[in-house]
């Protein structure tokens, strides 16, 4: 597979504090590149700082270019998923979607219908076409979560950055979600970059992992390079098993001993 997106010598600093220094990594065409890493690492920062919403020292490359400049060109390359599903407007799904090919409208800001087709597309194959009519804010979240990815791959763009879009959803709709994620690399050669908690989801289903450790170093490589007890647990302060479970990766973190008290009492 062919390198898409390179990110390198990102530095990023907010007043005093040093949020990134050095840190980069690099997304291959068809395949998924999961971001790992305990909280307060910069995960979410430094994908928001390659999507170019943070000002930011280092270089980013799409296809070994420099990014464009202006927010129009950039989000015809990136797209860019945050965390949480936000929603400001009481807008249909179909209307939400459609947001998403904003960056391809002329100047008018009207719709063709290489733009109508797109929106179906998606809504499809995230299975949402039939809330089409629906307002957003009266959707759950594993529909939300849905329609909010449908929107950032209406746009077409060969590079998808997702921050936790799995978070807070329950165990079926965190494997369709990457599911979908993996058919957008591997069927349409986009090269997806998703943040992520859990580990085995992580080893499951990302073909690149790219581990952020406290000391600002970074961890690159395949599962196996990347999931060992002894990184994990340098990472994150607990002690890891790494097993396989019907042949797939199964990463445990064990219960510190003796249990904290937090714990223990049951607040």
């Amino acid at each position: 597979m062919v390198t898409m997106l390179t990110a390198s010598g990102l530095t990023l600093r907010l007043g005093r504090r040093t949020i990134l220094d050095d840190a980069g990594f690099t997304a291959r065409r068809g395949a998924v590149t999961g971001l790992i890493g305990p909280n307060g690492v910069g995960k979410s920062t430094l994908l928001r700082a390659v999507a170019g919403l943070l000002p930011h020292g280092g270089d980013v490359r799409f296809d070994g270019q420099p990014l464009p400049a202006d927010a129009g060109s950039r989000a015809r390359l990136l797209g860019y998923l945050p965390q949480g599903h936000p929603v400001h407007w009481p807008l249909t799904v179909r209307r939400t979607v459609a947001l998403g090919r904003l960056p391809h409208l002329g100047p008018f800001g009207r719709a063709g219908r290489l733009d109508e087709d797109a929106v179906e597309r998606v809504m499809a194959a995230t299975g949402v076409a039939g809330l089409a009519a629906r307002a957003v804010p009266t959707l759950s979240g594993g529909e939300r979560a849905r329609v909010m990815l449908a929107r950032v791959l209406a746009a077409d763009a060969p590079v998808l950055l997702a921050d936790e879009p799995t978070a807070a959803l329950d165990p079926g709709h965190q494997l369709r979600i990457m599911a979908l994620l993996r058919a957008e690399a591997v069927e349409r050669q986009r090269a997806v970059v998703v943040v992520l908690h859990d580990l085995s989801l992580a080893a499951r289903c990302c073909d690149d992992l790219v581990l952020l450790m406290p000391d600002r170093r970074v961890i690159a490589g395949d599962a196996a390079t990347v999931l060992t007890p002894s990184l994990l647990g340098e990472a994150y302060g607990v002690a890891f098993a790494v097993t396989r479970a019907a042949d797939v990766p199964v990463v445990l973190p064990q219960c510190p001993t003796p249990i904290p008290d937090i714990i223990q009492s049951g607040d």
